[in-house]
């Protein structure tokens, strides 16, 4: 229950809270009314930057999902980033998009080593839409799985977004359910996986990050 109520803050959010703390203060000089509405922020900040704990299911025959939030997009047989010279590759894409309340934390979702991180500028519009995969900032992280299976996770920045953190290495190893990332305030993870692996989740899905199985691989 304490985990649940105060949980581990991740370091990207620690500016950010003492920022909104200092504030609350100043502003408890001036008004208890604009105090109160200081400490619901600061509240609210200390929740966005949240790092729980998570339980994956340790089983590289599933991917779990890699953020917490709605599944806004499937797709079969689309192509692979060009950005990752994979465009003449065909791919299944599931897409997570995460509102301001969810989570923020990205994880892998199987036991991998990361082959390539690129980074790309891009526009800032709604996370939710079609197009923020191709159109906005985002950072591409290829990765090989244990089993040989190529994947591609896809940090992609959204309306208020204005910062993706990628933490991850090239050539590291990684556990299923482990975190590599977080994008401040509102944006989408899409991943990228063959069609050995069949999709357990439907549009309009809530899921969470490093738990909730988004895939299987087929026998």
């Amino acid at each position: 229950m304490l985990d649940i109520l105060l949980p581990k803050l991740h370091r990207e959010g620690q500016k950010f809270l003492t920022i909104s703390l200092i504030l609350t203060f100043i502003l408890l000089l001036f008004s208890k009314f604009l105090g109160f509405l200081g400490i619901i922020i600061s509240i609210w900040v200390f929740y966005f930057f949240r790092d729980p704990e998570r339980h994956p299911i340790l089983d590289n025959n599933f991917l779990v999902a890699p953020a917490d939030g709605m599944i806004c997009q499937i797709e079969n047989e689309v192509s692979g980033p060009k950005e990752l010279s994979m465009e003449n590759d065909k791919f299944i894409k599931v897409s997570v998009f995460m509102n301001v309340f969810n989570c923020h934390v990205n994880r892998f979702p199987i036991d991998c080593k990361v082959s390539e991180v690129f980074y790309k500028p891009g526009d800032f519009v709604n996370a939710s839409m079609d197009d923020a995969s191709t159109n906005n900032e985002r950072n591409l992280i290829k990765i090989t799985s244990v089993q040989n299976d190529e994947i591609v996770v896809t940090q992609v920045a959204g309306l208020v977004a204005r910062r993706i953190v990628s933490y991850c290495n090239n050539t590291e190893n990684y556990k299923q359910g482990q975190s590599f990332g977080i994008i401040r305030f509102g944006s989408r993870v899409d991943l990228f996986f063959k069609n050995n692996f069949k999709v357990l989740v439907k549009k309009g899905q809530t899921v969470v990050g490093g738990e909730t199985l988004l895939a299987s691989r087929l026998v």
